[in-house]
């Protein structure tokens, strides 16, 4: 098991975030030239720029509506701070939404490239598809659809997934917003739950020293995560809960391809990101 490279990676990745919010001087954060040279996600993903603006603009202000969980689809269906910053998710109006984002990508990009939205093999435009396909219907179940005290974050997850645009890694984005909020806050398995996605999977082979493209199931995925997180902890100093790890997992699948000459993160380190 690679256990302590994987700590080292996230130790590193952790010192370079608070090195970068304490000094101006970009030459003083790193000596690591994939880390300088790459963009890569913060360890907690609360600290990540779009999940702080989610948090400050929509999550926070909208914690006492029933329908937050909404709101938080929408933020990640759309994951860009210049495309929220200019609706208005609740309550859902359709046909203002469609015509606010028709009229908003004309001028700029309304998509976050980080996340893959697609039309699910249907042949017609995006955002019509989200507004009548993915949202319409989830708005329409709004009452079915709310948190309760009590719900576990699996067992919301596996709800959110029973809609059409929410697969798994679509549906764990929207978990991992709303655990830190009334009820889900309050889960048995806040700490212990997560979502495998291609990353992590990868990632964990890396760790495991497994072959790259080796399958899992994802109890089995889960179950390993557990371990390993378990492991990884007393090294760290910091807690992380699963879902966190998780990402680190993905982010250092995507160190190790550079690393070892395998490919190269989509985007580069800019100061100002």
């Amino acid at each position: 098991m690679r256990t302590k490279d994987l700590a080292k990676f996230i130790g590193a990745r952790e010192s370079l975030r608070l090195k970068k919010e304490r000094y101006p001087s970009r030459d003083s954060w790193t000596t690591d030239q994939i880390l300088a040279t790459y963009r890569f996600c913060n360890v907690h993903r609360e600290d990540d720029k779009v999940t702080r603006y989610i948090a400050a603009t929509w999550r926070e202000p909208l914690k006492n509506e029933p329908d937050l969980w909404f709101a938080m689809v929408i933020a990640r269906l759309f994951n860009l701070p210049s495309t929220l910053a200019m609706l208005s998710p609740l309550p859902f109006k359709p046909e203002l939404m469609r015509s606010q984002l028709h009229a908003l990508r004309k001028h700029q990009p309304i998509f976050n490239g980080a996340y893959i939205v697609s039309t699910n093999g249907k042949a017609m435009d995006k955002v019509d598809y989200l507004v009548t396909h993915v949202l319409g219907p989830l708005w329409a179940a709004r009452k079915t659809l709310r948190p309760k005290i009590g719900d576990t974050l699996a067992e919301y997850h596996a709800k959110l997934m029973k809609f059409d645009g929410l697969g798994s890694f679509m549906a764990a984005q929207v978990v991992a917003d709303l655990k830190y909020m009334p009820p889900l806050k309050f889960a048995d398995d806040w700490w212990t739950w997560a979502a495998s996605g291609p990353g992590s999977r990868r990632g964990l082979n890396r760790v495991c020293e497994h072959q790259l493209d080796e399958p899992w199931r994802e109890p089995q995925w889960l179950m390993m995560l557990t371990q390993l997180r378990a492991q990884v902890l007393p090294l760290l100093g910091v807690e992380l809960h699963a879902q966190d790890l998780q990402n680190c997992l993905c982010e250092f699948d995507k160190y190790e391809r550079v690393r070892l000459g395998e490919g190269r993160p989509k985007q580069l380190y800019r100061h100002h990101a």
